[in-house]
């Protein structure tokens, strides 16, 4: 198989109730989904083998997730409120069809629209991943 079409991916934001809805963010163009990393520590010693340095894991990171937009102030200026949140919201990744979702808390770190002369009105959004992101498998 070549690839998949990424045509239909969705950024979902929490509505954060007991019961939580969450709504796609409109107009979406582009989403970079978390970009896992994970930290290694050095290990090696005098002993090492064949003078090789040793690793074992360490602490890892959610990273960040950045979409851009068309952007509608009617649409998007609420957003902007997730700036002054302290405490991570819930998001969520829903690939095309059946290819399932990345759900992640996430504090809202930038938000910087773009207004050119000769081009429509854009916006991109970067959000910072708190704790370990749960991926759902699609079917």
């Amino acid at each position: 198989m070549a690839g998949l079409d990424a045509f239909g991916t969705q950024l979902q934001r929490s509505d954060m109730a007991g019961s939580p809805t969450f709504t796609a963010i409109a107009n979406v163009t582009s989403i970079t989904p978390p970009a896992l990393a994970r930290e290694t520590l050095d290990m090696t010693t005098h002993g090492s083998p064949d003078q090789y340095r040793e690793y074992i894991g360490g602490i890892k990171d959610g990273g960040e997730v950045s979409i851009d937009i068309n952007y509608d102030p009617r649409l998007h200026d609420p957003l902007v409120a997730d700036l002054d949140d302290d405490e991570p919201r819930d998001y969520r990744v829903v690939w095309p069809g059946t290819l399932g979702s990345w759900e992640f808390s996430a504090v809202m770190t930038g938000f910087e629209p773009d207004a050119p002369h000769d081009d429509k009105l854009s916006a991109s959004v970067t959000f910072q991943v708190s704790g370990k992101p749960v991926l759902t498998p699609g079917s």
